[in-house]
């Protein structure tokens, strides 16, 4: 593999070769966007050109599945590799513009405003009501009872992101919340991997109900946002403090409209994610009973007492328990840029309005960069193992200048709820296997059935266990 320069036009090198898929095995790779990537890596290398429809109708499409690959993409700082493909595209009209979306030009200014409201400091205002939600939940579990861990992992980030940083609980809101958001996206994702799309005037039921999840998710933000506007003294920290970030080179403050957009990507990302990892990481406890045992000597070793994000550094085991969940259940299995010049990606030219697809589970799951890579083994993310891996075979938030802005909140959240958890119950995962879907970032496919026993009595109100 040739060792690549991110951003060069790579002029005097070949085109990627041509994946050797049928043509109906290729569109059903495309579609299937947690296993596609790999059979076609498989079929035509780490670096593979491929088309779903004729050149008028669809872009060529370039995957890389490579870190060298992933880098060469990701990596670009200038916009020459932008968030305009069509997946970006029809999110946008959809959902609205917002940091996750937005190409390059307008989404210098707008992370330029919004970087300071995710400092780790910020952050860690943000994460005042995880433990109160996780406590919450499982203290409602009976001894023995038997539960589907996604459902209730939704539910206690829907509790603990409401709380947390919208001043409302989410999880009374859930059917303007949850429903309407997958309604939209999964509307957005069938129209971008379409080899042929209805016009857009035309009043399809799929369009109607899309829009109508979208306005509604739209009304909710706006409520929220205009109760925090009526009372600054509201806590719901990360509104108030969309309100008063402010662009430090040219002053301008951000629009009604521009904080609702932003407040519908930060639920989206905040909730179907952040549930997705804690109920992976629980259905893998729940099946390796040596490591849920590391986790529960770790967290028994902190003083009793409500866990904080101050806790956070001594929970290192429980931190490489999660790693490992988004390693293999990334919060996004794909990534789309579309090459707007022409660039060089893993030692092949690129042709400027190429569609390049980075295939971020196909590399965390490569038996070429990890030693039997569908084990569940938290140990790969011990401080030693962890070093040498590359920048670009473990990316569950991206990379590059665009990488997720939420990626610490989501880290905290998800390390304060599991070992919240880990103190109270113990659980025995039903199923040898976790179910996926994608409709844009990973989900379970299906209920996740687990039984839990109580590990300890119920806490005392002052938050001391209680003898």
């Amino acid at each position: 593999m040739v060792d690549t320069l991110a951003g060069h036009d790579g002029a005097d090198l070949p085109l990627a070769p041509k994946n050797p898929l049928p043509y109906l095995q290729r569109l059903r790779a495309v579609r299937s966007f947690h296993t596609g990537p790999e059979k076609l890596r498989d079929a035509g290398g780490p670096v593979t050109r491929f088309s779903i429809g004729p050149r008028w109708l669809t872009p060529t499409i370039v995957l890389a599945t490579s870190p060298a690959a992933i880098r060469d993409v990701l990596g670009v700082k200038d916009g020459s590799a932008d968030k305009t493909t069509l997946v970006f595209d029809e999110v946008r009209r959809i959902l609205g513009a917002n940091l996750a979306n937005l190409p390059h030009q307008e989404w210098v200014p707008r992370r330029r405003t919004i970087q300071p409201v995710f400092t780790k400091q910020r952050v860690r205002e943000f994460g005042g009501h995880v433990a109160d939600a996780a406590e919450a939940l499982a203290d409602s579990w009976g001894d023995g009872a038997d539960i589907d861990l996604d459902v209730e992992a939704r539910t206690l980030t829907l509790r603990a992101l409401g709380q947390s940083v919208l001043g409302i609980d989410l999880a009374e809101r859930a059917d303007d919340v949850a429903e309407p958001l997958r309604i939209a996206m999964q509307y957005a994702m069938r129209r971008a991997t379409s080899p042929v799309r209805a016009p857009r005037w035309l009043p399809t039921p799929a369009r109607s109900r899309a829009r109508a999840a979208s306005a509604k998710v739209h009304r909710l933000a706006l409520d929220i946002l205009d109760a925090c506007r009526s009372d600054p003294t509201r806590e719901a920290p990360l509104v108030q403090a969309l309100i008063a970030a402010r662009d430090p080179e040219t002053g301008r403050t951000l629009t009604d409209e521009e904080i609702a957009d932003e407040l519908i990507v930060f639920m989206f990302a905040g909730y179907d994610t952040t549930a997705t990892t804690l109920a992976y990481a629980l259905w893998a406890l729940g099946r390796h009973p040596e490591v849920q045992a590391r986790v529960v000597a770790e967290v028994d070793a902190i003083p009793a007492g409500r866990l904080t994000p101050d806790d956070i550094p001594r929970l290192d085991y429980t931190v490489q328990v999660l790693r490992e969940a988004l390693r293999l259940c990334p919060p996004a299995a794909t990534g789309t840029r579309r090459a707007e010049r022409d660039l060089q990606v893993g030692g092949y030219r690129v042709k400027a309005g190429t569609m390049m697809v980075v295939g971020r589970m196909a590399v965390q799951r490569d038996p070429q960069l990890w030693d039997d890579p569908l084990t569940f083994d938290p140990d790969r993310f011990s401080p030693e193992c962890y070093k040498e891996l590359d920048r670009w075979q473990y990316l569950p938030f991206g990379g590059g200048p665009r990488s997720c802005i939420g990626d610490h909140f989501a880290m905290l959240e998800a390390s304060v709820a599991l070992a919240t958890i880990m103190r109270r119950v113990e659980v025995t995962s039903a199923e040898s296997s976790f179910p996926l879907a994608v409709h844009f970032t990973m989900v379970a496919g299906g209920p996740v059935p687990a039984r839990v026993r109580r590990r300890i009595a119920t806490p005392a109100s002052d938050g001391e266990a209680s003898a």
